[in-house]
């Protein structure tokens, strides 16, 4: 008997698979650092070259995802990409020197750089503008569980297994999606791409790449340090020339004209901003809680499970309630308002401070994350031709991938200014460091108010689907 999927079911399941192993495969990793460099018998300052070579290669390719999915079709190259990042994985794992490892991860990059905006082009063109905010509502718990249970995940596997299972446990996954989407997942007749665009490609893919580079070393070799100067200074020169190359481009690789678009630009500055914040906040309660306070990775990770659980709730609130009836507007500047309010009063936590205390925080973290992500997703592409949908993921994607870069950028920084080095000592002192940079990032947060005002729901109309309407009541029957 052939099993019936719906289309739109099916790209999402897909999506939502594909989205949860590239994201968590970004922190899963840094647990089993050490362990890797006890393997392979290398300094610990020598294994940051896993991480870094893993963004560096998303960086480069993500660029290129909205010109394959419009040359080649969404559904073949969406499941090429998770092809080749399960496969990528199974070679990681198997990997028996750093060299192989890195050049590995590189590959892992570049099937997981094309995942995340291709899925969403998919998603896109799969669901009436009515219909989106639902379905992003499930992406949403996705991208919020996936960076969660990462650290988690990883300690029990390093611990009890091996560090190679850190990249076997994508198999899995990643096998199960790539079937399903071969099986289930139509293609959508998307439209032939124009002509290979190589200026721009060249120049947004190394832009990008080196500024990933050095927003990523700069924490642990210092912001004056000669490369990552060199990686800032060059990335900012060459994706300026890119946005000049671009405008002059009938069809760009990164099509920046698409930032006329108030919603779409205004959205996606939204979403940048706050991941900085969510990303870089649960980075630093990992550290607070493990380094700081000497917790295992469980208990840490279950510390910070609540505030996945608040993303959950918070998005689908938005998606069947608060979006419908408020509008994007009102929607994002609450949930940034409140996203900055809880980063803050993680600043208050200290060595005496309950772990039911932390995890209320974040849960009220993850719930504001949740009305900011399902919102800012809908509305970014409200008013963006169906044309242009996949070039407008990749824009948005790199935005949420550089903020998430920026965020833990952002709070190693100040960790480090502020005298990070040692275990909280049983005082307020040793606590600074993470409240600095709690409040760093709380007040970041807060420069996403200004594009979230800019949003105007009547540009978003079309996403707010209509609330149920209440059945009136009989009218009594006469006697």
């Amino acid at each position: 008997m052939r099993v019936m999927v719906r289309p739109t079911t099916a790209v999402t399941v897909v999506y939502v698979a594909a989205i949860f192993l590239s994201t968590m495969d970004t922190t899963i990793v840094n647990v089993a650092l050490p362990a890797i460099g006890d393997a392979f018998s290398i300094p610990s300052t020598s294994v940051d070259s896993i991480t870094i070579s893993f963004l560096v290669s998303l960086a480069v390719f993500i660029p290129a995802s909205g010109w394959l999915a419009d040359r080649f079709g969404g559904k073949r190259v969406l499941m090429t990409a998770i092809a080749v990042f399960t496969a990528a994985s199974a070679l990681c794992g198997s990997a028996s020197s750093l060299g192989e490892l890195v050049a590995y991860r590189i590959l892992q990059g570049l099937g997981g750089g094309m995942l995340a905006p291709v899925g969403m082009a998919m998603v896109l063109r799969s669901f009436a503008p009515a219909e989106r905010v639902r379905a992003l509502s499930m992406i949403t718990i996705a991208t919020a569980v996936a960076p969660t249970l990462g650290p988690t995940l990883g300690g029990l596997l390093v611990t009890n297994l091996s560090w190679r299972w850190v990249f076997f446990v994508n198999l899995p996954v990643g096998v199960c999606a790539l079937v399903f989407g071969l099986l289930f997942v139509r293609d959508l007749g998307e439209r032939r791409a124009e002509r290979f665009d190589a200026a721009g490609f060249v120049l947004s893919a190394a832009g990008l790449a080196l500024l990933v580079f050095g927003i990523s070393e700069g924490p642990d070799q210092g912001w004056d340090a000669v490369p990552v100067l060199v990686g800032m200074v060059a990335g900012a020169a060459l994706l300026a020339a890119m946005v000049v190359v671009e405008l002059r481009r009938r069809a760009p690789m990164i099509d920046v004209r698409l930032f006329r678009d108030r919603c779409f630009r205004s959205s996606t500055a939204v979403m940048t901003s706050v991941s900085v914040a969510f990303l870089g906040a649960v980075y630093t309660v990992s550290l607070l809680l493990q380094d700081g306070r000497d917790l295992s990775p469980l208990v840490t990770g279950l510390t910070i499970l609540p505030q996945a659980v608040g993303v959950m709730l918070g998005s689908q609130l938005a998606s069947r309630v608060l979006y419908p009836r408020f509008g994007p507007r009102a929607v994002m500047t609450g949930g940034v308002a409140g996203t900055s309010l809880f980063v803050a009063l993680l600043a208050t936590v200290g060595s005496g401070t309950s772990l039911w205390g932390v995890g209320l925080l974040l849960h009220c973290m993850g719930f504001c994350v949740g009305l900011v992500f399902v919102s800012t997703q809908a509305a970014a592409f409200a008013t963006i031709p169906q044309a242009s949908s996949s070039r407008a993921s990749t824009i948005f994607n790199v935005g949420r991938r550089l903020g998430g870069a920026l965020g833990i950028a952002a709070e190693t920084t100040a960790m480090v200014l502020a005298g990070a080095g040692g275990p909280v000592a049983g005082g307020g002192a040793g606590t600074r460091p993470y409240q600095v940079a709690f409040l760093v990032v709380a007040v970041i947060n807060l420069l996403a108010l200004w594009p979230a005002l800019a949003v105007r729901n009547a540009d978003a109309a079309t996403t707010m689907p209509p609330l149920p309407q209440r059945s009136a009541k009989p009218a009594a029957g006469k006697g």
